[in-house]
């Protein structure tokens, strides 16, 4: 009879998971359609939270996160706060030794200004800002407790590389850090669904990715009166992005990653970028083709 129950139990297991990766047979036709003729490589995954239905190419396939291990590191910070080891709301004081040169906002800060960990937090999202990420990294405990807390939460490749002891050839091949498309996305199902670290600290990091300053690639090709939670990445022969939409007929998430690109401009134009927006446009109106919605005239003037 045990035997019979856990047989019963496995076979049970195994629908279950099958229920949960369906592929959507007419998206993954659209996907290999769309990504011919690429000159690099890219990984996607797609999968609609409501039916469970998946596509994907080279899904699990590791990939440059570039500036999406800025969601990874921000799960990190969020461990300490509902640890007690951090305040949310504390005042820290910027020390000019973090600077990351760039453009960042709080790169433009004087040495000793004081700011809260939250506007921290929200400029490493909203903004991407590198030095607020860097100092938030360190805040976490480093790429070491990151990579915890990725591990726990059953993400095995998503990692941090840059100033982690013990990835210093993870760095040299991927950079500052590293994932899988279909890691990514769960990442931000977790992030959704309230499992990341708790509900609350879900829905506060949640927040944080629907108020995202860089739109020009995915978050352009969605209206902009449906909300999207969302992180992007770019260095020179790889581009990412990771959105979790919240459209009208059912949630779906998607990751797209590529590297190896020849194109390494850093023009609207990027044979990377170009495929994102594809991609998001080719997701929308797939999940949601009596919309009604079409870019107004003129837009591209305000994106970059």
């Amino acid at each position: 009879m045990k035997k019979l129950t856990l047989l019963f139990l496995i076979i049970s297991n195994c629908i279950a998971s099958y229920a949960q990766e369906k592929s959507d047979q007419k998206l993954q036709l659209k996907l290999n359609e769309l990504v011919k003729g690429f000159k690099g490589d890219v990984g996607i995954y797609v999968k609609n939270l409501k039916t469970g239905k998946t596509a994907s190419i080279n899904a699990d396939t590791i990939f440059p996160t570039a500036s999406m291990i800025k969601v990874p590191i921000t799960c990190g910070v969020f461990n300490k706060i509902e640890k007690g080891e951090l305040d949310y709301h504390a005042q820290l004081m910027y020390c000019d030794s973090l600077l990351y040169a760039g453009e960042d906002i709080l790169g433009s800060f004087k040495d000793s200004e004081k700011i809260s960990l939250s506007k921290v937090l929200m400029l490493m999202i909203t903004t991407s800002d590198n030095t607020a990420s860097l100092w938030a990294q360190l805040l976490a405990g480093t790429g070491t407790a990151i990579n915890e807390v990725m591990a726990n939460n059953g993400l095995k490749d998503t990692r941090v590389n840059s100033r982690t002891p013990g990835r210093k050839d993870n760095q040299k091949k991927y950079g500052w850090g590293q994932t899988t498309p279909k890691e990514m996305a769960t990442l931000l199902a977790l992030i959704r669904d309230g499992k990341m670290i708790n509900p609350a600290a879900s829905e506060r990091i949640y927040r944080n990715l629907i108020r995202i300053y860089w739109d020009s690639e995915a978050l352009s090709q969605i209206p902009p009166t449906v909300q999207v939670a969302s992180k992007s990445g770019a260095v020179d022969a790889a581009r990412s992005e990771v959105c979790l939409v919240n459209a009208p007929h059912g949630d779906y998430v998607f990751c797209i990653n590529t590297k190896n690109q020849q194109d390494i401009s850093w023009n609207y134009s990027n044979e990377g970028w170009t495929m994102i927006r594809k991609l998001s446009n080719l997701l929308w109106n797939h999940y949601e083709p009596n919309f009604g919605w079409k870019q107004p005239e003129g837009i591209q003037r305000y994106y970059k």
